[in-house]
């Protein structure tokens, strides 16, 4: 992988027209042993938010040996790179097959359900492979309530009396028992980990069963740019929260339990950010390289505010408009579905034009992921760069800032 000192550096020697994702493996690790210094349990790095092999590695290597998997792929990927790791397969609706490969094939001992049918099908398993229930610790996945940029309650989780229920049918079958909560992507709420422990604290009260842990899930919000034309509770910054978090651990009287989180975005988000090229500027709509069906599909469903910096191309020489004035400009992927069109502009210098690029920070988490190969575009193209995002010249703009006019 070629190294530069600046993103910048990087889009000025290579010139590129695909887009490039630069690495910052400091950061990483950085952000990674910051959120294990403060959590009080086992940090399982989400695979699901960024599962590339460089990711990865730098995790195994520096320290971070547990990993939330939900998928054979995500088994394999760890187990590439880290051949000791343990796994938690934490997804609470699984296929027989996969079940079965988690337990047979990889060993994982860990896992979770949210009904009845889905102990069943792993209760099947267990006793087809002929395991002891006693060896693996399965989690009930309590729903909970709360504001995120994605809500996952909606999806998954037991209402409080049916996991007590759940709790009592895994005991009886042998299990060691857990409760899980996942309190969904990127929280906007800082009472939410409060609110949940709450309910976990009830679920447990009734269930009158030994628990072998509590799994708090992810959630913990990265630092992206403030949204000024956004309303809601200023969210205070992961040290504040965590501090919170450890004093109602405590306070509910979980604090003598195995812990458990699940961070993703938290971890990764500052370690990446992305080189993209102006294909095209048509009056106030620029056409770049990447898109929601790429990159920047993260940032358009979450509607996350991510700063940009301006790369101007210095081949050209001739520009219209105060480089001082930053404006909005209507975005446009580099597909041809004219779906392809980000929610909310880019704020950049008027002078932007066709050729330049645009540096967007904070990428990290869900852009590789979440990318597809539509169209035949597929960015994967990686450097590695020294300094962070933040060290660099001041972004001039912000991605992703508040709505435009249809005609813009």
């Amino acid at each position: 992988m070629q190294r530069f000192a600046t993103a910048r550096d990087a889009a000025l020697q290579l010139r590129p027209d695909e887009p490039v994702y630069c690495f910052r493996p400091k950061v990483l690790v950085e952000e990674a042993h910051n959120f294990m210094a403060m959590f009080p349990g086992e940090t399982a790095y989400a695979v699901k938010t960024n599962g590339e092999n460089i990711v990865l590695e730098t995790l195994a290597r520096n320290g971070v040996h547990t990993f939330d998997v939900a998928s054979p792929g995500e088994f394999a990927a760890v187990r590439r790179v880290a051949p000791d790791a343990q796994m938690l397969y934490m997804h609470p609706i699984k296929a027989q097959s996969d079940i079965r490969l988690a337990l047979e094939t990889y060993g994982i001992r860990v896992l979770a359900a949210d009904h009845e049918d889905e102990i069943a099908k792993i209760t099947r398993i267990v006793r087809a492979l002929d395991i002891d229930p006693g060896s693996i610790t399965l989690y009930i996945r309590l729903q909970t309530k709360g504001h995120a940029a994605y809500e996952l309650s909606k999806k998954f989780g037991a209402a409080p009396a049916h996991a007590v229920e759940l709790l009592q049918r895994a005991d009886r079958i042998g299990y060691r028992v857990g409760i899980c909560f996942h309190v969904g992507s990127q929280i906007e709420d800082p009472d939410t980990y409060e609110r949940a422990l709450r309910a976990a604290d009830w679920v447990r009260n009734r269930a009158g069963v030994t628990l072998a842990g509590l799994d708090v899930g992810g959630g913990f919000p990265a630092e992206y740019r403030p949204d000024p034309k956004r309303k809601g509770t200023e969210m205070p910054g992961l040290g504040q929260l965590m501090s919170r978090l450890r004093n109602d651990i405590d306070e509910y009287g979980f604090g003598d339990l195995p812990l458990v989180a699940e961070p993703g975005r938290v971890i990764v988000a500052k370690a990446f950010s992305l080189i993209v090229r102006v294909l095209l500027r048509k009056g106030k709509r620029l056409y770049i390289n990447d898109g929601i069906w790429a990159s920047l599909s993260d940032s358009w469903t979450g509607k996350i505010t991510l700063p940009a910096r301006f790369i101007p191309d210095p081949a050209k020489k001739i520009r219209h408009g105060n480089a001082d004035n930053v404006v909005p400009f209507r975005v446009c992927g580099a597909t041809c579905d004219s779906v392809d069109i980000l929610s909310r502009p880019f704020w950049l210098p008027e002078t932007v034009d066709t050729g330049d690029w645009i540096e967007i920070g904070n990428i990290g988490a869900y852009s590789l992921s979440l990318r597809t190969r539509f169209n035949g575009f597929y960015p994967d193209t990686f450097v590695e760069v020294e300094t962070t995002f933040e060290a660099g010249e001041t972004p001039e703009g912000l991605a992703s800032l508040e709505t435009m006019s249809p005609g813009e």
